[in-house]
């Protein structure tokens, strides 16, 4: 009766770790150099917000929270403001989308798990 979860765990574990290696050869390609510098909070602050402003276990969300939150804060580089100005602006824009979904949208764009 029911299903095994140890097997199905197991099986989205190694397609997760597929991907997140995969992902992982791409970056290392694109900046050709690595090492544990390289991954600080600062590269994780806005794949947080994609994943909880998307909504967690939607992939729908993840898409419109990537869209969203990868072109506010490149359009501050057409504006104009200086650039000393433009780093700490986009970790307010994260700061702030992050707050207002977290307020009026507790399951983020299409989630379908509340965050408590």
């Amino acid at each position: 009766l029911g299903k095994n979860t140890l097997k199905i765990k197991t099986l989205a574990l190694a397609i997760s770790a597929f991907f997140a290696g995969i992902a992982g050869a791409f970056y290392a390609s694109y900046i050709t150099f690595i090492d544990p510098s390289s991954f600080t909070i600062l590269q994780l602050i806005p794949v947080l917000a994609i994943v909880i402003v998307g909504g967690l276990a939607s992939l729908k969300g993840t898409v419109a929270a990537t869209i969203i939150l990868v072109l506010l804060p490149e359009s501050l580089r057409f504006i104009g403001f200086p650039s000393s100005v433009v780093g700490p602006a986009r970790q307010i824009i994260y700061a702030l989308v992050l707050l207002l979904i977290l307020v009026f949208k507790p399951k983020g764009f299409y989630g379908k798990i509340e965050l408590d």
